[in-house]
């Protein structure tokens, strides 16, 4: 059976912390309550998809331990599948220490555990290319990175798309070419944008189409999002809705996007879609609680 999609990048367990506010250096506020889920932004993605009944599965690591064994059996009971998901015996499995405060904005610190262990050699070149699509989000080391790069490399079949996260972000554009040049989606948000190339999310996303990336879908927080294939452009605005958490809204909106994507859809629904999820993602806290189902995307 051919999979539609297939998610590389971290796998964590995600302790949320509601707070009065985020604060600086050396202030102090107070927790007002703390939801702990299964997280990752591939993984968030790649569960939101499933629910969309598309046929998911994952590339990753987790270590033999209590919050590994959560991360896997969340992911089971989604019907992602699993196969290509090492099990490390000892180490400890990725966590993500967040905080949220009233508005729904957010301050997280990562704890990559045995996620910046995993190499190309972990990988089942053809348990990847048997996707349609594999989905690539960030790790902190380099390790697995070069495993992207080489996989990208590698695989035949597969469409590569890519939400390169602040940590991509900030490695620039020369270090993420060999990716780049075949990547079919690439979706940053505006800040990671303009970290990357310096420039505002019109003119930062032909950067990204020059260098062989074929869409480049811009995500702009309660603006909505701008894409592009160099043809046509398209602003569009997001669902009026106020975010009780953004944790995990742009993985949804990757969802919502590749759905589109998957589905044969043009560029202005895909990105519609996108702002669709995303906008069901901010209404309930944590990264996946809000995940609509198929029956649930409107008719577009």
């Amino acid at each position: 059976m051919r999979l539609d999609i297939i998610g590389f990048g971290a796998l964590n367990l995600d302790k949320l912390y509601r707070v009065d506010r985020i604060i600086g250096v050396g202030e102090e506020t107070f927790i007002k309550g703390l939801e702990v889920s299964p997280g990752g932004s591939a993984a968030n993605t790649i569960v939101g998809l499933a629910r969309l009944r598309m046929r998911a599965g994952y590339i990753g690591s987790v270590a033999d331990d209590p919050e590994g064994r959560y991360i896997l059996e969340d992911l089971r009971r989604e019907n992602v599948n699993l196969e290509g998901i090492r099990v490390v015996t000892g180490g400890r499995s990725g966590v993500c220490i967040g905080f949220v405060d009233e508005h729904g904005e957010r301050a997280l610190y990562i704890d990559p555990g045995v996620n910046d262990t995993l190499t190309y050699k972990d990988i089942e070149l053809e348990y990847a290319d048997s996707a349609r699509i594999i989905h690539l989000t960030s790790f902190v080391g380099e390790k697995p990175l070069l495993a992207q790069k080489r996989l990208t490399r590698e695989v035949r079949r597969a469409n590569i798309t890519l939400d390169p996260g602040e940590l991509y972000a900030t490695k620039g554009l020369d270090k993420l070419n060999p990716i780049l040049k075949k990547v079919t989606a690439f979706m940053p948000n505006e800040r990671e944008l303009r970290i990357l190339t310096n420039k505002s999310y019109v003119e930062g996303a032909e950067e990204l189409l020059s260098r062989g990336v074929k869409i480049v879908a811009v995500k702009l927080g309660e603006r909505g999002c701008y894409v592009t294939d160099g043809k046509e452009k398209h602003l569009i605005p997001a669902s009026k809705r106020k975010p009780k958490d953004t944790t995990g809204a742009g993985d949804a909106f990757c969802a919502g996007f590749i759905y589109g994507l998957l589905k044969g859809r043009d560029l202005y629904t895909c990105g519609r879609l996108g702002n669709f999820v995303a906008s069901k993602c901010i209404s309930t806290y944590g990264a996946r609680g809000g995940l609509p189902s198929e029956m649930e995307l409107p008719r577009l």
